[in-house]
């Protein structure tokens, strides 16, 4: 096999006209670079040089193999400087995987910020929804998953969680309902109220369950939706209540009233899932800051708005 090097020796000899003045340029003995043609040419079972006065002048063979230390030499060139650009974070790939109510108000934001500040790196983005994330973190097909978990939960192996956003839950009432005109309700204004499901089982609809276990009742679920604005129509044609994160109410419909809820406050948190320990490339570095910044700007308000409020109503 050719040696790279011995290749790039070749290139000088042949660009300077001398063994001796390529020596110079590239900092060695003439022996040593004699040395190595004579190495590169027994690897290539052909003369590369040969004498011409003073100086040296390649045969075909040399030629030909200039040309393409040439080449070789140039896209060693531009790996380094690919390298370069992946460890200081301006290229690069991120694969994300997110649930539907974060889209909006957490992953586009970062991914615009992300783009503004390191426009090399491409951002590839999937919907994990209804599908756990997590095989895909801890099997290195997404790099990070924005995943909603109870705080104090049990590790997963190679991963770990960066906190976003404590995620509050606003009850949604029809407009006109008698609860409307309180600015905000305690969970135990809800209890003997029909109740319209908004989620599924699992680490979203905990939440709503464990306020009302501690407020002292269980919820009537009347309807079962998988979604929060179609929750939020039921709502509006007068089937229920319920109860929606603040993220849920990005575009919340007429015909319902949003009110905050205390005693207690259900609350769901959201994490970005990272895999770890190990340091994380600049790439995923920089969107965890964007997702962190795009949190920041995100939160459920702490003042309940006017008693009239409808559609957004306090969101």
């Amino acid at each position: 096999m050719l040696d790279t090097r011995r290749m790039q020796v070749l290139r000088a000899v042949v660009t300077s006209g001398s063994v001796t003045a390529a020596a110079r340029n590239l900092g060695y003995t003439p022996s040593a670079v004699s040395q190595q043609m004579a190495a590169l040419e027994k690897e290539a079972g052909i003369a590369l040089l040969e004498r011409t006065g003073r100086g040296v002048r390649p045969t075909d063979a040399g030629r030909l193999l200039t040309e393409y230390a040439v080449a070789i030499g140039g896209q060693l060139a531009a790996a380094e400087t690919a390298l370069a650009e992946l460890r200081a974070g301006r290229t690069g790939r991120v694969s994300v995987r997110y649930f539907t109510t974060a889209g909006a108000r957490l992953v586009a934001p970062a991914v615009a910020a992300l783009r503004r500040a390191q426009p090399g790196v491409q951002v590839e983005l999937k919907l994990s929804d209804p599908d756990d994330p997590m095989p895909q973190v801890q099997g290195r097909q997404a790099d990070l998953a924005l995943v909603v978990r109870p705080r104090g939960q049990a590790g997963v192996e190679g991963v770990r969680f960066e906190h976003l956003l404590d995620d509050r839950y606003h009850a949604v009432l029809p407009e006109g309902h008698p609860l409307a005109a309180a600015p905000v309700l305690d969970m135990t204004d809800l209890a003997d109220e029909p109740w319209v499901a908004s989620e599924s089982p699992g680490p979203c609809l905990d939440p709503v369950l464990e306020a009302c276990g501690a407020a002292g009742f269980s919820p009537d679920f009347v309807v079962e939706s998988g979604d929060y604005a179609t929750a939020q129509g039921f709502v509006a044609a007068g089937l229920g209540v319920g109860l929606v994160p603040q993220l849920g109410l990005d575009a919340p419909r007429s015909g319902v009233v949003v009110r905050p809820v205390r005693n207690p406050v259900p609350v769901r948190t959201v994490y970005a899932a990272v895999r770890g320990p190990a340091p994380d490339r600049p790439a995923v570095r920089g969107l965890l800051d964007a997702l962190r910044d795009a949190a920041a700007q995100t939160g459920s308000p702490d003042e309940p708005g006017p008693p009239g409020t409808t559609g957004s109503g306090a969101a």
